[in-house]
This record gives C-alpha cells, sequence and structure tokens, in this order.
C-alpha cells in the first residue's frame, strides 16, 4: 500500500485472481517477523497477500531505512527489477501469501487471464508510486500523516456511526520511514491530531477517526 491522491477502497477485481492453469503455488504462510524475501534475491515467485500484513524496505548505505511500501490483503508483492527484488519482505503480522511462478510476468501463454491481472496490477503499483513519491516532496507533516490514515481508512478502515477503526501493525519508526519523517515528528503529529479531536488513539496499535471529513481536509491541505 502506498499512500496515493485518490485512496481507493479494494474491490472485488483487485482481490480476486483468475484461476490459474498451473503457475499458482500452494499458499504460504509466514509467521510475524520472518522475512518474505531479501533485496538482491533472484525471483523465482511473486505473490498476493491473502491476509495479514508485509513491509517492504531498503536500507541505504549508511544505515539508514527507507520503508517502501505496505502490502495488504489483495496487494501483489515482489516484482522483479532485473530479476531480483528491488527490497526486503519481512511480515509485520501472522501472513498468508499466494505464490505465483516468476514465468507468467514474461509469457502469458500458459495463462493469459493470470498474466494480465498481474500486469494490470503492476501498472498500480506504478501509478500509487507516483502519487507517493508526490506526497513526500510536497506535503507537511499533518498532511503526510492525515494521508497515510485515510488510505487505510480506504482500504481496512471498519466504519460506525460516521467513526473509522484502524488498526496500526507497523510501529511509528515504520510510519516515520514509510513517510520521510522522524519517529518523535509522526508520534507528535498523531498527538495533535487526537488533541484536535479528529482521532482517538487506543492502546497504540489502534487510531479512531471520529472526524473523517476534517481528516480528509488535513489530507488534502484543506484546513491549513
Amino acid at each position: 500500500m502506498y499512500v496515493t491522491s485518490e485512496p481507493i477502497a479494494p474491490d472485488a477485481d483487485f482481490f480476486s485472481a483468475p484461476q490459474s492453469t498451473g503457475r499458482v503455488l500452494p499458499d504460504r504462510r509466514v509467521a510475524m517477523g520472518q522475512h518474505v524475501f531479501r533485496e538482491g534475491d533472484t525471483v523465482r515467485q511473486i505473490y498476493q497477500v491473502k491476509s495479514g500484513v508485509v513491509r517492504l524496505a531498503r536500507l541505504l548505505e549508511d544505515g539508514r531505512r527507507q520503508v517502501i511500501a505496505f502490502g495488504y490483503p489483495g496487494d501483489i508483492v515482489g516484482f522483479p527489477s532485473l530479476g531480483c527484488y528491488h527490497s526486503d519482505c519481512d511480515a509485520l503480522t501472522d501472513t498468508v501469501l499466494r505464490p505465483y511462478r516468476r514465468q507468467v510476468l514474461e509469457d502469458g501463454g500458459g495463462d493469459p487471464a493470470l498474466h494480465r491481472f498481474l500486469l494490470d496490477a503492476a501498472l498500480k503499483e506504478i501509478s500509487a508510486m507516483q502519487d507517493h513519491f508526490m506526497m513526500l516532496g510536497r506535503k507537511s507533516a499533518f498532511e503526510k500523516v492525515a494521508s497515510f490514515l485515510t488510505a487505510l481508512c480506504a482500504r481496512v478502515g471498519t466504519g460506525t456511526d460516521g467513526h473509522y477503526t484502524v488498526k496500526l501493525p507497523m510501529t511509528r519508526g515504520d510510519i516515520g520511514d514509510f513517510l520521510g519523517m522522524t519517529t518523535e515528528t509522526v508520534s507528535r503529529t498523531l498527538t495533535q491530531l487526537r488533541k484536535s479531536g479528529v482521532i482517538e488513539i487506543d492502546h497504540v496499535n489502534t487510531v479512531v477517526v471520529m472526524n473523517p471529513e476534517g481528516l480528509i481536509a488535513l489530507a488534502s491541505g484543506e484546513a491549513n
């Protein structure tokens, strides 16, 4: 999941791959904290997240980390770059993945429908990545955190009485490395959002959006 300019709620087409004629492997279960793959490994499989959440990240030469994306149910992770994975991927929760053989990206002859599905997923990722880069370069801290929470609400939020509850399996440090902010700035921004009545924070890892319209306005810069 990237933070996009227009978060899109999941739909059936995005979550359901076509029935394969032999390129889909048995589901892979990954325990919390375990790696799915590592940067530089040869790509033999790509994965669709069926349940759980994964984190994609890269380390700079000086040891600093950039979180590239979070993989939520329906997301495809592990697209090859020159035949290799271009990031590490580990599980933030117990996760179930649906593997696909890499060859399905290279020849659609065996399963044209699945080939097209994965190609569309790759194009969606490129578009979302471009939106995310724009957000990193142009938005303020408030706008970044509000955009992040808005995107999560659209993907995995549960609504009750006009409020939305979102689980955060990632740490504040993960969020900071994803949004180009320090951990302290993320924590301070969440506290300010809580004090303003836009959100409530329940047991650190659960955010309740009390004012969805206000959060969207902050995300777009209209409340500044």
